[in-house]
Protein backbone atom coordinates (compact mmCIF):
# COMPACT_ATOMS: atom_id res chain seq x y z
CA UNK A 1 0.00 0.00 0.00
CA UNK A 2 1.61 3.40 -1.01
CA UNK A 3 2.53 5.62 1.43
CA UNK A 4 0.30 8.61 2.05
CA UNK A 5 2.07 11.50 0.73
CA UNK A 6 2.99 14.25 3.54
CA UNK A 7 1.95 18.14 2.42
CA UNK A 8 4.14 20.68 3.73
CA UNK A 9 4.25 22.95 0.93
CA UNK A 10 1.71 24.09 -2.00
CA UNK A 11 3.37 21.98 -4.63
CA UNK A 12 2.42 19.18 -2.33
CA UNK A 13 -1.33 19.83 -2.93
CA UNK A 14 -3.15 18.19 -5.71
CA UNK A 15 -3.82 20.00 -9.21
CA UNK A 16 -0.88 22.45 -7.89
CA UNK A 17 2.48 22.17 -10.27
CA UNK A 18 5.25 24.49 -9.80
CA UNK A 19 4.18 27.45 -11.93
CA UNK A 20 0.87 27.68 -9.91
CA UNK A 21 2.65 27.31 -6.45
CA UNK A 22 4.45 30.51 -8.06
CA UNK A 23 1.36 32.22 -9.29
CA UNK A 24 -0.32 31.79 -5.55
CA UNK A 25 2.94 32.63 -3.65
CA UNK A 26 3.20 35.87 -5.51
CA UNK A 27 -0.61 36.90 -4.91
CA UNK A 28 -0.23 36.34 -0.94
CA UNK A 29 -1.15 32.30 -0.90
CA UNK A 30 2.49 31.64 0.33
CA UNK A 31 1.01 28.80 2.72
CA UNK A 32 -1.16 25.79 3.23
CA UNK A 33 -3.30 27.60 5.85
CA UNK A 34 -3.89 30.30 3.47
CA UNK A 35 -5.04 27.56 0.77
CA UNK A 36 -7.65 25.81 3.36
CA UNK A 37 -8.98 29.31 4.32
CA UNK A 38 -10.17 30.18 0.41
CA UNK A 39 -12.99 29.57 -1.96
CA UNK A 40 -12.56 27.20 -5.08
CA UNK A 41 -13.78 29.70 -7.07
CA UNK A 42 -11.88 32.56 -6.28
CA UNK A 43 -8.72 30.54 -6.02
CA UNK A 44 -9.32 28.87 -9.58
CA UNK A 45 -10.29 32.59 -10.70
CA UNK A 46 -6.92 33.90 -9.51
CA UNK A 47 -4.58 30.80 -10.46
CA UNK A 48 -6.44 29.91 -13.70
CA UNK A 49 -6.73 26.49 -12.28
CA UNK A 50 -10.14 24.22 -12.74
CA UNK A 51 -12.78 24.70 -10.29
CA UNK A 52 -12.57 20.96 -9.27
CA UNK A 53 -9.04 21.11 -9.20
CA UNK A 54 -9.29 24.11 -6.70
CA UNK A 55 -11.87 22.57 -4.78
CA UNK A 56 -9.32 19.32 -4.42
CA UNK A 57 -6.55 21.54 -3.49
CA UNK A 58 -8.47 23.31 -0.92
CA UNK A 59 -9.98 19.99 0.36
CA UNK A 60 -6.37 18.52 0.96
CA UNK A 61 -4.87 21.58 2.66
CA UNK A 62 -8.11 22.17 5.05
CA UNK A 63 -7.16 18.10 5.73
CA UNK A 64 -3.38 18.89 6.59
CA UNK A 65 -4.14 21.87 8.35
CA UNK A 66 -3.69 21.28 12.25
CA UNK A 67 -5.97 23.41 14.39
CA UNK A 68 -4.67 25.25 17.75
CA UNK A 69 -6.86 26.06 20.49
CA UNK A 70 -6.01 28.75 22.84
CA UNK A 71 -7.09 29.38 25.90
CA UNK A 72 -8.70 33.26 27.25
CA UNK A 73 -5.55 34.03 29.05
CA UNK A 74 -2.86 32.68 26.50
CA UNK A 75 -5.13 35.66 24.16
CA UNK A 76 -5.41 38.13 27.18
CA UNK A 77 -0.98 37.80 27.30
CA UNK A 78 -1.13 38.34 23.44
CA UNK A 79 -3.15 41.35 23.50
CA UNK A 80 -1.08 42.75 25.70
CA UNK A 81 1.60 43.04 23.66
CA UNK A 82 -0.38 44.14 20.47
CA UNK A 83 0.88 47.60 19.17
CA UNK A 84 -1.22 50.71 19.14
CA UNK A 85 -0.98 54.10 16.74
CA UNK A 86 -1.15 57.44 18.70
CA UNK A 87 -3.74 59.70 17.19
CA UNK A 88 -1.66 62.75 18.05
CA UNK A 89 -4.70 63.34 20.94
CA UNK A 90 -4.55 61.92 24.04
CA UNK A 91 -8.04 62.53 24.53
CA UNK A 92 -8.53 59.89 21.02
CA UNK A 93 -6.28 57.99 22.46
CA UNK A 94 -7.73 57.75 25.69
CA UNK A 95 -11.32 56.79 23.89
CA UNK A 96 -9.80 53.82 21.97
CA UNK A 97 -7.84 52.65 24.50
CA UNK A 98 -4.38 53.61 23.80
CA UNK A 99 -4.40 54.61 20.15
CA UNK A 100 -5.41 52.76 16.76
CA UNK A 101 -5.30 49.17 17.16
CA UNK A 102 -3.17 46.77 15.07
CA UNK A 103 -4.66 43.13 14.17
CA UNK A 104 -7.73 45.15 13.67
CA UNK A 105 -9.33 47.84 11.21
CA UNK A 106 -10.68 51.07 12.77
CA UNK A 107 -13.51 52.78 10.66
CA UNK A 108 -13.86 56.88 10.61
CA UNK A 109 -16.81 58.00 8.99
CA UNK A 110 -18.31 61.18 8.69
CA UNK A 111 -19.56 64.24 6.57
CA UNK A 112 -16.83 66.01 3.82
CA UNK A 113 -14.23 67.83 6.13
CA UNK A 114 -15.02 66.00 9.12
CA UNK A 115 -11.29 65.08 9.40
CA UNK A 116 -11.08 61.47 8.39
CA UNK A 117 -8.50 61.81 5.81
CA UNK A 118 -6.31 64.42 8.24
CA UNK A 119 -6.41 61.42 11.16
CA UNK A 120 -5.12 59.22 8.44
CA UNK A 121 -2.38 61.58 7.29
CA UNK A 122 -1.65 61.70 11.04
CA UNK A 123 -1.66 57.89 11.75
CA UNK A 124 0.49 57.99 8.67
CA UNK A 125 3.40 60.11 10.48
CA UNK A 126 3.34 58.18 14.20
CA UNK A 127 2.63 54.67 12.31
CA UNK A 128 6.47 55.15 11.70
CA UNK A 129 7.23 56.19 14.73
CA UNK A 130 9.25 53.47 17.52
CA UNK A 131 7.35 51.54 19.56
CA UNK A 132 7.62 53.35 22.82
CA UNK A 133 6.53 56.48 21.02
CA UNK A 134 3.32 55.57 20.11
CA UNK A 135 4.19 54.07 16.99
CA UNK A 136 4.73 50.60 14.84
CA UNK A 137 8.10 51.14 13.46
CA UNK A 138 7.46 49.91 10.46
CA UNK A 139 6.44 51.55 6.74
CA UNK A 140 2.62 52.29 5.43
CA UNK A 141 0.66 51.46 2.57
CA UNK A 142 -1.66 53.98 1.47
CA UNK A 143 -4.57 53.18 -0.99
CA UNK A 144 -5.77 56.54 -2.55
CA UNK A 145 -9.54 56.27 -3.91
CA UNK A 146 -10.62 59.89 -4.18
CA UNK A 147 -6.95 61.75 -5.16
CA UNK A 148 -6.66 62.73 -1.26
CA UNK A 149 -3.06 61.91 -0.79
CA UNK A 150 -1.26 65.19 -0.50
CA UNK A 151 2.78 64.73 0.27
CA UNK A 152 3.17 68.25 1.81
CA UNK A 153 0.80 67.76 4.11
CA UNK A 154 2.40 64.73 5.28
CA UNK A 155 5.69 66.86 5.10
CA UNK A 156 3.98 69.32 7.29
CA UNK A 157 2.94 66.97 10.31
CA UNK A 158 6.13 65.05 10.20
CA UNK A 159 8.31 68.32 10.53
CA UNK A 160 5.70 68.96 13.74
CA UNK A 161 6.58 65.67 15.04
CA UNK A 162 10.27 66.13 14.89
CA UNK A 163 10.95 63.63 11.99
CA UNK A 164 12.37 64.05 8.65
CA UNK A 165 9.64 64.83 6.29
CA UNK A 166 11.52 62.75 2.81
CA UNK A 167 12.52 59.59 5.44
CA UNK A 168 8.81 59.57 6.26
CA UNK A 169 7.37 60.18 2.60
CA UNK A 170 10.12 57.48 1.77
CA UNK A 171 8.62 54.66 3.78
CA UNK A 172 4.68 55.08 2.41
CA UNK A 173 3.69 53.26 0.06
CA UNK A 174 0.91 55.11 -2.84
CA UNK A 175 -1.46 53.47 -4.80
CA UNK A 176 -3.95 55.35 -6.58
CA UNK A 177 -6.94 53.26 -7.61
CA UNK A 178 -9.43 54.85 -10.15
CA UNK A 179 -11.41 51.53 -10.12
CA UNK A 180 -12.90 49.04 -7.85
CA UNK A 181 -11.19 46.06 -9.23
CA UNK A 182 -7.68 48.12 -8.62
CA UNK A 183 -8.54 48.84 -5.46
CA UNK A 184 -9.02 44.90 -4.56
CA UNK A 185 -6.46 44.14 -6.68
CA UNK A 186 -3.95 46.31 -4.31
CA UNK A 187 -4.80 44.55 -1.40
CA UNK A 188 -5.02 40.82 -2.53
CA UNK A 189 -0.85 41.58 -4.18
CA UNK A 190 -0.02 43.60 -0.68
CA UNK A 191 1.59 40.30 1.05
CA UNK A 192 4.93 40.55 -0.69
CA UNK A 193 5.37 44.35 -0.36
CA UNK A 194 3.58 44.26 3.49
CA UNK A 195 6.14 41.72 4.24
CA UNK A 196 9.53 42.98 2.05
CA UNK A 197 9.02 46.48 3.71
CA UNK A 198 7.88 46.17 7.08
CA UNK A 199 4.08 47.41 6.63
CA UNK A 200 2.74 48.35 9.82
CA UNK A 201 0.13 50.69 8.50
CA UNK A 202 -2.48 50.16 5.45
CA UNK A 203 -4.78 53.06 4.93
CA UNK A 204 -7.57 53.02 2.67
CA UNK A 205 -9.27 56.35 2.07
CA UNK A 206 -11.95 56.00 1.19
CA UNK A 207 -13.30 52.46 1.39
CA UNK A 208 -17.28 53.02 -0.41
CA UNK A 209 -16.02 55.70 -3.00
CA UNK A 210 -15.33 53.31 -6.10
CA UNK A 211 -18.07 50.71 -5.00
CA UNK A 212 -21.02 53.40 -4.62
CA UNK A 213 -20.25 55.06 -8.04
CA UNK A 214 -19.71 52.14 -9.76
CA UNK A 215 -22.57 49.86 -8.67
CA UNK A 216 -25.91 51.97 -9.06
CA UNK A 217 -29.07 50.70 -8.12
CA UNK A 218 -30.67 47.86 -6.58
CA UNK A 219 -30.05 45.58 -8.94
CA UNK A 220 -26.35 45.93 -8.58
CA UNK A 221 -26.54 45.89 -4.90
CA UNK A 222 -25.69 41.93 -4.34
CA UNK A 223 -22.25 41.88 -6.31
CA UNK A 224 -21.58 45.10 -4.71
CA UNK A 225 -21.72 43.73 -1.11
CA UNK A 226 -20.41 40.39 -1.81
CA UNK A 227 -17.12 42.13 -3.82
CA UNK A 228 -17.05 44.46 -0.47
CA UNK A 229 -16.97 41.84 1.58
CA UNK A 230 -14.39 40.13 0.13
CA UNK A 231 -12.45 42.60 -0.11
CA UNK A 232 -12.57 43.65 3.94
CA UNK A 233 -11.48 40.22 4.61
CA UNK A 234 -8.65 40.70 2.72
CA UNK A 235 -7.58 43.65 4.98
CA UNK A 236 -8.36 41.66 8.24
CA UNK A 237 -6.37 38.84 6.91
CA UNK A 238 -3.25 41.32 6.58
CA UNK A 239 -3.89 42.88 9.66
CA UNK A 240 -3.97 39.27 11.10
CA UNK A 241 -0.96 37.52 9.35
CA UNK A 242 1.21 40.56 10.20
CA UNK A 243 0.46 41.97 12.84
CA UNK A 244 -0.44 45.35 10.97
CA UNK A 245 -3.57 48.10 11.50
CA UNK A 246 -6.06 48.65 9.18
CA UNK A 247 -7.86 52.73 9.24
CA UNK A 248 -10.51 53.30 6.62
CA UNK A 249 -12.63 56.02 6.01
CA UNK A 250 -16.09 56.02 4.93
CA UNK A 251 -18.35 58.07 3.35
CA UNK A 252 -22.26 58.92 4.92
CA UNK A 253 -25.79 59.12 3.72
CA UNK A 254 -28.64 60.95 5.48
CA UNK A 255 -30.89 58.04 6.53
CA UNK A 256 -34.72 59.17 5.55
CA UNK A 257 -35.78 56.70 8.23
CA UNK A 258 -34.46 58.53 11.35
CA UNK A 259 -36.74 60.90 12.66
CA UNK A 260 -34.62 61.97 15.42
CA UNK A 261 -31.66 63.21 16.18
CA UNK A 262 -28.52 62.58 13.86
CA UNK A 263 -29.67 60.89 10.09
CA UNK A 264 -26.23 60.75 9.25
CA UNK A 265 -25.48 56.70 8.37
CA UNK A 266 -22.31 55.35 6.89
CA UNK A 267 -22.33 53.77 3.77
CA UNK A 268 -21.83 49.91 3.13
CA UNK A 269 -24.63 48.52 5.46
CA UNK A 270 -24.11 45.36 7.27
CA UNK A 271 -20.69 44.30 5.61
CA UNK A 272 -19.15 47.18 6.85
CA UNK A 273 -20.39 47.31 10.30
CA UNK A 274 -19.65 44.13 11.06
CA UNK A 275 -16.35 43.90 9.35
CA UNK A 276 -14.75 47.44 11.43
CA UNK A 277 -13.47 46.28 14.64
CA UNK A 278 -13.75 49.83 15.83
CA UNK A 279 -15.75 52.55 13.87
CA UNK A 280 -15.47 56.43 14.63
CA UNK A 281 -18.27 59.44 13.91
CA UNK A 282 -16.33 62.46 13.33
CA UNK A 283 -18.20 65.62 12.82
CA UNK A 284 -17.38 69.05 12.09
CA UNK A 285 -17.47 71.88 15.32
CA UNK A 286 -16.54 75.38 15.84
CA UNK A 287 -13.54 76.41 13.39
CA UNK A 288 -10.59 73.73 13.97
CA UNK A 289 -12.28 71.58 16.70
CA UNK A 290 -13.67 68.07 15.45
CA UNK A 291 -16.03 65.43 18.00
CA UNK A 292 -14.97 61.93 17.44
CA UNK A 293 -17.93 59.48 18.59
CA UNK A 294 -16.79 56.21 19.27
CA UNK A 295 -19.81 54.10 18.06
CA UNK A 296 -18.30 50.72 18.14
CA UNK A 297 -15.76 48.78 20.06
CA UNK A 298 -15.14 45.21 21.43
CA UNK A 299 -13.45 46.20 24.54
CA UNK A 300 -14.19 50.25 24.87
CA UNK A 301 -17.03 52.00 26.12
CA UNK A 302 -19.10 54.32 23.78
CA UNK A 303 -18.26 57.67 24.12
CA UNK A 304 -16.76 61.22 22.53
CA UNK A 305 -13.33 62.89 22.55
CA UNK A 306 -12.96 66.80 21.35
CA UNK A 307 -9.89 67.39 18.78
CA UNK A 308 -8.59 69.97 16.60
CA UNK A 309 -6.96 69.88 13.43
CA UNK A 310 -4.36 71.87 13.05
CA UNK A 311 -1.74 72.80 10.86
CA UNK A 312 0.82 70.54 12.83
CA UNK A 313 -1.33 67.97 12.69
CA UNK A 314 -4.27 66.65 15.23
CA UNK A 315 -3.90 68.03 18.53
CA UNK A 316 -5.96 68.51 21.96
Amino acid sequence: MPKEKTIKELEDLPGIGPTTAEKLRSLGYDNIEKIATAAPHELAEISGMKVDAAKQAVDAAKQATTLEYKTGSEISDKRKLLGKITTGSKNLDELLGGGVEANAITEAYGKFASGKTQLGFQLTVNAQKPVEHGGLGGTVMFVDTEGTFRPDRIEQIAKAEGADPKAVLDNVFVVRATTTDQQILSIERADKLVKDSNVKLIVVDSLMSLFRSEFLGRGALGERQQKLNSHIHKLQKLADNHDLAVYITNQVMDNPGILFGDPTTPVGGNIVAHAATTRLYMRKSKEEKRIVRLVDSPNMPEGEAVIKITPDGIKD
